[in-house]
């Protein structure tokens, strides 16, 4: 099973596109876990028992992790470890080098932690990616058109026919030989979403932002979703995760987490077909 394969089955068995994200910051946790010996990964444990019913992917942030050094890593380690088998694992490392480098954050990333996608970045080129493309079982999202409102800085740039994101979209889409690579896109962009759906139809979606970013939901799922309406996962962190700053922390990001794939389903019936204008 190659992983479009995966992707799809995983988000038609679950009946989910939802994408918990752990960017776990020790000083949002109730001070009860922050007293335990590996506060990272006893909070982690918590919102992934409490969560995992209602979604489809978990994103871990590495750099919540790495900031904390070897206890950092070690978190890390075991949150990959305690991740069930019928979730996608992705490791948010924005990575992106040359040559052996890039082989190296490829094996760290897929080996040693386990992750069955990575995100990357593309700018350095196709040399700077193919370690990551090697393996039709693991994914590749890459940054295409970021949720953050510095992306207007360069993602926006125009040769006067194409926009940069654009021309990102079109280029991974040619990529994508052994069916393991796709797109990140925010979800508070959701009218330039729907034209990287036109130029990348079969390129599963990775889309942050319709969370405490204040991404569109409805759009980005009508735009992003595909033509099974399985061709995206929509990530959520903070508004999941921190739903409570009490001891009632993993009960009250259940019902965040219940309600975002119950929002996200209920926004999967209006998905058009993007293969055609809307």
């Amino acid at each position: 099973m190659n992983f479009f394969e995966r992707f799809d089955h995983i988000l038609q068995s679950k009946n989910s596109l939802l994408c918990v994200g752990l960017d776990t910051d020790v000083e949002k946790m109730p001070a009860s876990v922050r007293r335990q010996p590996d506060p990272l990964f006893a909070f982690n444990r918590a919102i992934i028992e409490a969560t995992a019913p209602f979604a489809a992917a978990f994103k871990i942030n590495t750099a919540f992790y790495e900031a904390h050094g070897v206890a950092g890593w070690q978190a890390l380690t075991s949150t990959f470890k305690y991740l069930p088998d019928d979730v996608l694992k992705i490791a948010d490392a924005k990575r992106g080098d040359i040559g052996n480098t890039a082989k190296m954050y490829a094996r760290a990333l897929f080996e040693v932690l386990g992750a069955d996608a990575v995100t990357v970045n593309p700018l350095m080129g196709l040399d700077s990616v193919a370690p990551f493309l090697q393996d039709e079982k693991k994914g590749v999202f890459f940054l295409c058109l970021t949720s953050n409102a510095g992306a207007e800085d360069f993602q926006h740039f125009s040769d006067g026919e194409r926009k940069l994101y654009e021309v990102i979209a079109d280029r991974v889409a040619s990529w994508n030989e052994r069916r393991n690579c796709g797109l990140v896109v925010g979800a508070t962009h959701p009218e330039e979403l729907r034209g990287i759906r036109k130029i990348a139809p079969q390129l599963p979606l990775l889309i942050p932002g319709i969370g405490a970013q204040g991404g569109d939901l409805q759009k980005s799922v009508q735009y992003g979703a595909g033509e099974n309406g399985r061709g995206a996962i929509y990530n959520s962190s903070r508004a999941i995760i921190y739903a409570s700053s009490g001891e009632d922390f993993a009960r009250a990001a259940a019902a965040a987490a219940e309600r975002t794939r119950d929002e996200l389903n209920e926004a999967k019936k209006n998905t058009c077909n993007c293969s055609q204008l809307c």
